[in-house]
């Protein structure tokens, strides 16, 4: 799994670093064929005042993109929403490749 964290108008911090990592393992204990994972951590300048630490986040799996973002006044508040929202997209993501799976095997010994 190839793992890019970057950050826009701030510094990503070792800590922030591994804080990120950490809740990565989430998404890869339920599914493990996660190809490449992108993190944009970002300071909005112009946004109101309550949010304007967003993380946003690309992940690649086998056959499809999924996409995920937040925002929130707290930089690892935000990235524990949206690591919520990840995990979610990829359960759904795993549960419509196991129930297609499934079909085609009740197609075929139908």
């Amino acid at each position: 799994m190839n793992l890019t964290i970057s950050g826009h108008h701030l510094e990503v911090t070792p800590a922030l670093r591994s804080y990120v990592m950490t809740k990565l393992d989430r998404i890869t204990r339920h599914f493990d064929q996660v190809v490449d994972v992108k993190v944009l951590l970002s300071v909005e300048k112009q946004k109101e005042k309550e949010k304007r630490q967003r993380a946003e986040c690309n992940v690649r799996v086998k056959g499809n993109d999924l996409f995920a973002e937040s925002a929130h006044a707290d930089l690892y508040a935000a990235v524990d929403e949206l690591m919520d929202k990840l995990d979610r997209i990829v359960v759904r993501h795993k549960n419509r490749l196991q129930d297609h799976q499934a079909d085609a095997l009740k197609r075929v010994y139908a």
